[in-house]
């Protein structure tokens, strides 16, 4: 993974699930990463075994903008710079339908999903505009292609918004070498599916992407030669072939 070595990197919702996975996949590539989550005692876990000198951990809601703002910089001041943005973070609430999803819920995962992803891009800008460069990866999901009842109307709101939101990254700033990916997974084994209103069995969680196989996909983006981009990643489960 030479194009990553030595590379900065911040992961958001680095704590557990898929994001805990692309941020030590990262340190094991050789970058240095910084863990942001809102819980200090998970992001403790997630780095507990890495070499120090390739970690920080950064206690930060995504939907706090004056937060985000603060811990990009004391990111930048710390590793000098910033190479890559993985913004995974995200929530997903029940009842999920249009008719029942509660306002207060709707709001909440619009703040985390989309505008928490709005705020950490917008506070890496300016670094990656100054630097010439950058790679900017939004964990999205395959219901941001097609909506699904499983996934429910706030969730895949949301994603479609990454989606698009990539898109225009991609539009406006390539001429500053920075480029977008909107990963687009199908199911994954994550501590997200315990939000569902039914029960998942373990059968059917081992069929699922694993939280290593984003990873793995994330880091097949970020190792691409600077002049290639990936605008649309689909990764599905080999059940979820439709």
């Amino acid at each position: 993974m030479t194009n990553i070595q030595d590379k900065v990197v911040i992961v958001t919702g680095a704590g557990s699930g898929a994001g805990r996975a692309i941020a030590r996949s990262f340190v094991s590539s050789g970058a240095k990463v910084a863990f942001l989550g809102r819980r200090l005692n998970t992001l403790e876990d997630a780095t507990r075994d890495l070499a120090t000198d390739q970690v920080m951990i950064c206690t930060c809601d995504v939907a706090d903008r004056n937060l985000v703002n603060s811990t990009v910089e004391q990111i930048v001041s710390n590793f000098g710079h910033v190479d890559i943005l993985v913004n995974n973070a995200g929530t997903n609430t029940d009842p999920r339908s249009v008719a029942d999803t509660k306002p207060d819920d709707w709001d909440s995962v619009l703040q985390i999903n989309l505008t928490g992803t709005f705020n950490m891009i917008r506070a890496v800008l300016p670094h990656m505009r100054e630097k010439r460069s950058g790679t900017i990866i939004n964990i999205a999901s395959i219901a941001g292609i097609n909506a699904s009842k499983l996934a429910g109307a706030a969730y895949s709101a949301s994603k479609r918004a990454m989606v698009s939101l990539s898109d225009s990254l991609n539009d406006e700033e390539w001429e500053y070498g920075i480029r977008a990916s909107a990963i687009c997974p199908g199911e994954i084994n994550t501590p997200l599916i315990d939000k569902r209103a039914s029960p998942v069995s373990e059968e059917r969680r081992a069929k699922m992407l694993q939280p290593e196989d984003i990873a793995n996909s994330v880091l097949f983006v970020a190792n691409l030669p600077a002049h290639v981009i990936v605008p649309l990643m689909v990764v599905k489960p080999l059940y979820q072939v439709d």
